[in-house]
């Protein structure tokens, strides 16, 4: 497997929790691509239009990297808590609309602001790494910190309370639960963990353009916790782990690749409605796996 096979991967798994997270309180956020493409155009505005932060090296500093990734999650943080205590009053498919809408109108404000990279987009952003193997390291440790995060949010108060909302909101309210706290935080933790993912995007793909931000992104980030399983954080990042590598794996049966995928994707729900890490599989693991 090339290692920017595996890069992109990781960023498959990365956006697979950042939808995720909303899910684990029932709510069917789309919004993923829209905070995915700011933290990418904020990575590369200020990688290619700030010079304080290029160091004096020929490799771009990863100091200014994680810095990106700061103001990226704080931006995107605050517009999430914004819009979040708006939409977010919404259910069902009428939030998934809302959000689908989020995610198209920021995509058409940045193709028509030329200071934003406009149509063209940004080329030539910095390298923080040589070779696709540092940009593997890297975004496996963010993979491995946000994981590690979502499975203490899972044994936690707030993540229980989420699970809570999500088999039944009214219920989980009547006992006393902030359901719109709940939601809230998990919307925002979502933008959070896009912004941090097209960050490393940017720098990874050398250009940035806002048209990586769509209605297809949004599908396909969907179909990567479909498929995997929403019930736990494995679910969504064996998802886009195996979602984003079938594509390339299947490229040597040519055109029937993409007839592959499809089917894939349609009978896998089919099967398995519950996704491939499903309640069963989860209980028969810890019906046989060591007590820690």
């Amino acid at each position: 497997m090339e290692t920017s096979l595996f890069v992109q991967m990781l960023i498959g798994a990365l956006l697979g929790l950042s939808v995720y997270l909303p899910l684990r309180c029932g709510q069917l956020s789309l919004a993923t691509p829209g905070f995915y493409a700011i933290g990418g155009t904020t990575a590369a505005l200020l990688s290619t239009r700030v010079g304080a932060l290029g160091g004096s090296d020929t490799t771009y500093p990863i100091s200014s990297v994680l810095l990106e990734m700061l103001l990226a999650g704080l931006l995107c943080g605050l517009l999430a808590t914004g819009i979040g205590k708006v939409v977010l009053r919404l259910r069902g498919v009428y939030l998934a609309i809302a959000t689908i809408a989020l995610v198209e109108i920021l995509r058409v404000t940045t193709l028509n602001q030329e200071s934003l990279g406009g149509a063209v987009g940004i080329f030539g952003i910095p390298q923080p790494f040589n070779d696709p193997a540092g940009y593997a390291v890297f975004s496996l440790a963010v993979l491995a910190l946000v994981c590690w995060l979502c499975d203490r949010l899972e044994r936690n108060r707030l993540g229980r309370a989420m699970a809570a909302i999500r088999d039944d909101e009214l219920a989980a309210a009547c006992q006393g639960i902030d359901t719109e706290r709940a939601k809230l935080v998990a919307f925002v933790l979502s933008a959070v963990v896009a912004a941090l993912t097209g960050v490393i995007s940017a720098h990874f793909l050398n250009s940035w353009n806002a048209r990586l931000g769509n209605f297809d992104a949004s599908i396909t980030t969907l179909a990567f916790v479909v498929f995997g399983g929403s019930r736990t954080w494995a679910g969504p990042v064996l998802g886009g782990l195996v979602l984003t590598a079938l594509p390339e794996l299947l490229r040597p049966v040519g055109d029937l690749r993409l007839i592959v995928f499809g089917l894939v994707i349609l009978v896998g729900p089919l099967l398995l409605p519950q996704g491939l890490i499903n309640p069963a599989l989860l209980g028969w693991l810890r019906g046989n796996l060591p007590k820690r």
